[in-house]
C-alpha cells in the first residue's frame, strides 16, 4: 500500500498568513505574533503561539522577553540550545545597533552619547559589569574596554587598572561606564568613592575622569551633570 501523506500541521496555515501580514503591514502584528515567527526561525516544526504567549507573560513585555539573558530561557520546555544561541545573537544586535553613534573615532558631545550605548550593551543584564571609555584630546573615541565583571549588585575595580590602561592607549580622557541591575541608576557611596579613587589614579598621570555613567535599561546618572566631578 502506497505510504498515507503526511498531515499537514495545524499550525501551518496560521504562520503562512502570519508572514504575509508580515510583509504587508508588519506594525498591524501583535507583539505575541512578533515573537511568534522569531520562535519559528528555531522552532519550525512547533506550534510557536502558545510559547510565544508564555514568555512574553512571563517577562513581562516583548522587550524583556526578546532580552532576556539565555540562561533565563532554562526550564521552558521546548526551548533548546539553539533557541538559546538565537537570543544570544539578537541580545548582541541590539548592543552593537546601539552603540552605533559611540564608535571608536566618534567624537562624544554629551553624555547622553555613551550613555545610550551602554545602555544598549549593559542596561538589560543581570551581572554588573564596569566599562571604561576612552577618548583623545579631541574627544574621539578611542576604545572601549570592559575592566570587570561582577555579580548582580557588585563588581570588583582597581583603578589603578583603569589608569594603566588609559597610558596605553595614549588617552587624555575616561569615561567610566557601569550598569545597576534590576535597581535605579543613582550612585552609591561606593560608587561615589570609586569615582573619587579612580579619579585620583588616573589624575596622577595627567589624565582627567571626564564623566561616570551609572545606566539602567530605562534611564542613566551622569557624575558630570549631577556636579559630582
Amino acid at each position: 500500500m502506497p505510504d498515507k501523506p503526511k498531515e499537514t500541521p495545524h499550525y501551518a496555515g496560521h504562520r503562512q498568513r502570519l508572514k504575509a501580514r508580515l510583509m504587508e503591514n508588519a506594525r498591524g502584528l501583535a507583539d505575541y505574533e512578533i515573537l511568534e515567527l522569531l520562535l519559528a526561525l528555531t522552532l519550525p516544526r512547533r506550534d510557536t503561539k502558545p510559547l510565544a504567549k508564555a514568555l512574553i507573560e512571563r517577562f513581562g513585555s516583548l522587550k524583556e522577553a526578546v532580552l532576556a539573558q539565555p540562561a533565563q530561557l532554562d526550564g521552558i520546555k521546548g526551548l533548546g540550545e539553539a533557541t538559546k544561541a538565537q537570543w544570544a545573537l539578537l541580545q548582541e544586535l541590539h548592543a552593537r545597533l546601539g552603540e552605533a553613534p559611540a564608535r571608536r573615532g566618534q567624537a562624544v558631545t554629551g553624555p547622553q552619547d555613551v550613555a545610550r550605548a551602554a545602555m544598549a550593551r549593559l542596561g538589560h543584564k543581570d551581572i554588573e559589569e564596569f566599562w571604561a571609555v576612552f577618548l583623545d584630546t579631541k574627544n574621539r573615541i578611542i576604545a572601549w574596554e570592559q575592566m570587570s565583571r561582577g555579580t548582580t549588585n557588585a563588581t570588583a575595580i582597581f583603578p589603578r587598572e583603569i589608569a594603566a590602561a588609559a597610558l596605553r592607549l595614549d588617552a587624555t580622557y575616561v569615561i567610566l561606564v557601569h550598569n545597576h541591575p534590576g535597581g535605579g541608576s543613582d550612585p552609591s557611596e561606593a560608587d561615589i568613592r570609586l569615582t573619587d579613587k579612580v579619579a585620583d589614579a588616573c589624575g596622577a598621570l595627567d589624565i582627567e575622569v571626564r564623566d561616570h555613567l551609572i545606566v539602567t535599561d530605562h534611564d542613566f546618572y551622569s557624575f558630570r551633570e549631577f556636579g559630582r566631578l
